[in-house]
């Protein structure tokens, strides 16, 4: 069995998939290989990490061998053929059942495929498996540990998709966001990951909420992106969404002239270690030229701070009211259908009236109205992905109250969510040896340009390594 290792973002190598390529051209590897040594680290990795609910090796096999043909034909669909994928267990997938991590979806196995999942596959993309979600995608927790300290959480509702992808299991994993689903699990777990624009990338029957989207957790900026553009070249966004816009290949680094930090309200939260490693960052990047401005210097940035300072209250009571009726009909008269947790946020959403729901949405438009105010001051906005390293996990006890966030605390990511922002997460930093995500923040519509800010800080901004 692999022991977990301290994190160091200067040292740790995360697997990827496009500088495989050359080599499956020339025939020096192949993508059932590729794919072989995958499985291998799965089998070495998965009894503690706990990432899938689902592994369909047969499939895989056959899908990859199918690639390799490709490639040495010189016939490769895309720059993903072959690439093995991880699917969170809220898409649908024709081959393997869709459960939710929900006791009431037990069984369900629809046998078709999310718009997202189709094009992976048309673009040649190996579909390995279905990643553990948080029940319903929500904060109810699955088995899935933390690379990098199985006594803590990867973070939620995407935790499988991420310690997938930082166990070194997979190059590339789907995952979806309402609140913090995306990033701060990649946060967490040294991801690099991209929440789009909201509506995006076609979200298919996982449309209930106003704020989900799909997005990619990857080991490299490259990965990243080529899977996120091939899906939306292929499936588009949302209805009524222009989809996801940029290159077909990567972005190239841009480097950013000004930033502008934002604390949000989960400044307050932060523990002492990681807000020091952040402003040691935060110097770094002075030092390479970059203006950074702050609430307490600019009158504009106090603006947005203030307008999003309620992120958290916004986002919780417009998804509740939004999932209310799909969650009263799975928790059935008795309630049983869902756990304890989900039950709680249910019963707090049908407190509410559609009153209270129209008032969240008036503070949701100004919250992006004042983001949007914000353009021409910045390249991008720069914050934290969690509130410090993953926290334990503690679990449940029988008689005792609920642990209030078993998957850690999304209160650095509602604000994006709110104003249904593109961010890219990068892991540049690390406290106690494990991962603190850094996230970068962009105007609607502007994935690419995230995108290519991520990867010059990737690629020229100093980790800060915290003990």
């Amino acid at each position: 069995m692999v022991q977990a290792q301290k994190y160091d973002p200067r040292t740790f190598k995360a697997l990827t998939f496009y500088d495989a390529l050359p080599a499956f051209r020339s025939g020096k590897d192949t993508p059932r290989a590729y794919l072989e040594r995958c499985i291998a680290e799965t089998e070495a990795r998965e009894p503690v990490v706990q990432a899938f609910a689902n592994i369909n090796f047969e499939s895989s096999r056959t899908a990859a061998d199918a690639s390799t043909k490709r490639w040495a034909d010189g016939k490769p669909l895309s720059a993903i053929d072959g690439m093995p994928v991880g699917i969170k267990d809220l898409l649908e997938t024709k081959d393997m059942p869709t459960e939710m991590n929900c006791a009431a979806m037990a069984g369900n196995f629809p046998k078709r495929d999310n718009p997202a999942v189709w094009a992976l596959r048309e673009a040649g993309a190996v579909i390995y498996g279905k990643t553990v979600t948080a029940e319903l995608g929500g904060a109810h927790p699955g088995p899935t540990t933390n690379p990098f300290d199985k006594a803590r959480t990867p973070g939620g509702s995407s935790s499988g998709s991420a310690a997938a992808v930082a166990a070194r299991m997979l190059p590339a994993a789907i995952g979806s966001q309402v609140g913090g689903s995306i990033i701060r699990p990649a946060g967490y777990c040294g991801n690099v990951a991209l929440k789009p624009t909201q509506g995006a990338i076609n979200r298919g029957e996982r449309m209930a909420t106003s704020m989900s989207t799909h997005g990619v957790h990857a080991g490299s900026i490259e990965d990243m992106w080529q899977v996120a553009i091939e899906i939306a070249l292929r499936a588009g966004g949302d209805r009524g969404s222009p989809g996801l816009f940029g290159t077909l290949t990567p972005p190239e680094a841009i480097k950013p002239q000004r930033l502008i930090v934002l604390e949000t309200e989960g400044w307050a939260s932060l523990d002492d270690a990681s807000k020091t490693a952040f402003e040691m960052f935060l110097e770094s990047l002075k030092e390479l030229g970059i203006t950074v401005r702050r609430r307490q210097e600019d009158a504009d940035v106090e603006m947005l701070e203030r307008a999003l300072g309620q992120a958290s209250r916004i986002a919780a009571g417009i998804t509740g009211w939004e999932n209310r009726w799909y969650q009263r009909n799975l928790a059935g008269a008795d309630g049983a259908g869902i756990s304890a947790r989900a039950l709680a946020v249910l019963e707090r959403a049908e407190a509410m009236t559609p009153r209270d729901y129209r008032a969240l949405l008036v503070e949701r438009e100004c919250a992006q109205l004042a983001h949007a105010r914000l353009a021409p001051l910045a390249d991008a906005a720069i914050t934290l992905s969690c509130p410090g390293p993953a926290p334990l996990w503690l679990g449940d006890k029988p008689g005792e109250p609920l642990a209030s966030r078993p998957t850690g605390n999304a209160i650095f990511n509602y604000a994006s969510s709110i104003c249904f922002a593109p961010v890219v997460g990068v892991p540049l930093m690390s406290v106690g040896g494990l991962p603190v995500g850094i996230q970068v923040m962009g105007q609607q519509h502007e994935d690419a340009r995230v995108t290519a800010i991520a990867r010059w800080l990737l690629e020229n901004a100093t980790p800060v390594v915290q003990d």
